[in-house]
C-alpha cells in the first residue's frame, strides 16, 4: 500500500469508478515464486460486481500471468493520472516565510483483489468490442471489430484469455496540495494551469475540481 496519509486519501466509490473510467489503462501486479509480475492493459470496470466492482481485461496466452489457478490469485491495479513537479515559488506564503521546498502532486488509484481467468467465447467477444467502440467514439472514420473479417476475429481470439479483478480494496492517492492553505494550493494550481506540458495542465483541473469540492463543504 501507498504511503497512507490521511489528508492524501479518497474512499468514496463514485470518485474512484469515475477516475478508473477515465484513467482507463492501469498496470497489473502479482507476485508468483519467480518473483513480481506486470502487464500494462486496457481495463473496462463493472460497476455493478461487488461493492468495489470488477475490472475485466484480457491478456496474451503465452503471458505468464494468464496461468491462474481456479480460484484466482491475489493481484493489484495501479491506476496513474496526472502527475508533476510542484515549484515552491507557486506558493503566495514564500514571502512571508521561505522555509519552503518542491514537492510533486499526483493522482492514483488502487484495486487489490483476486485475479480470475475466463475462456467463454462470446463474453471475450463482447469485451472486446466494448474496449474498441469506447476508444473509436468521436472518431471520424470509427473503426469496428464486425470490420474484420469474422474468422480471422475468432482466429486471433485463440491467443488470448479473459481475465477479471474481483475488486477487495479499492482506494485513492490524491495528492493536490490539500495539505496547504487556500492561496498555496490555488498557486500551485496557477502555475500548473500554465505549465508547457499537457500533464501538468491537467492535473492543474484536477487541483481546481479539489478545490471546489473544498469550498463547497
Amino acid at each position: 500500500m501507498a504511503y497512507p496519509s490521511p489528508a492524501f486519501r479518497e474512499d468514496r466509490t463514485e470518485i474512484l469508478h469515475a477516475a478508473i473510467h477515465g484513467l482507463h489503462f492501469g498496470v497489473l501486479v502479482t507476485h508468483p515464486e519467480s518473483g513480481f509480475a506486470t502487464s500494462y492493459l486496457p481495463w473496462e470496470l463493472d460497476g455493478t460486481r461487488g461493492p468495489h466492482g470488477t475490472l475485466v481485461g484480457h491478456l496474451a496466452r503465452y503471458n505468464p500471468q494468464s496461468q491462474t489457478p481456479g480460484n484466482g490469485v491475489d493481484a493489484l491495479v495501479l491506476f496513474q493520472g496526472p502527475h508533476a513537479y510542484v515549484s515552491p515559488s507557486w506558493y503566495p506564503g514564500k514571502r512571508e516565510d521561505p522555509r519552503q521546498v518542491p514537492t510533486w502532486d499526483y493522482l492514483a488509484v488502487e484495486a487489490r483483489g483476486k485475479l480470475v481467468t475466463f475462456d467463454d467465447e462470446a463474453r471475450l467477444y463482447n469485451l472486446l468490442v466494448q474496449l474498441t467502440d469506447r476508444n473509436e467514439a468521436g472518431r471520424e472514420l470509427r473503426w469496428r471489430v464486425t470490420d474484420a473479417p469474422d474468422d480471422y476475429v475468432r482466429s486471433e481470439m485463440r491467443h488470448i484469455v479473459g481475465i477479471e479483478l474481483r475488486i477487495e480494496s479499492l482506494v485513492g492517492r490524491y495528492k493536490l496540495s490539500q495539505n496547504r492553505n487556500t492561496a498555496d494550493q490555488e498557486g500551485a494550481r496557477a502555475g500548473l494551469a500554465v505549465a508547457p506540458t499537457e500533464r501538468e495542465r491537467e492535473l492543474a483541473k484536477v487541483i481546481a475540481v479539489t478545490q471546489r469540492e473544498r469550498q463547497e463543504s
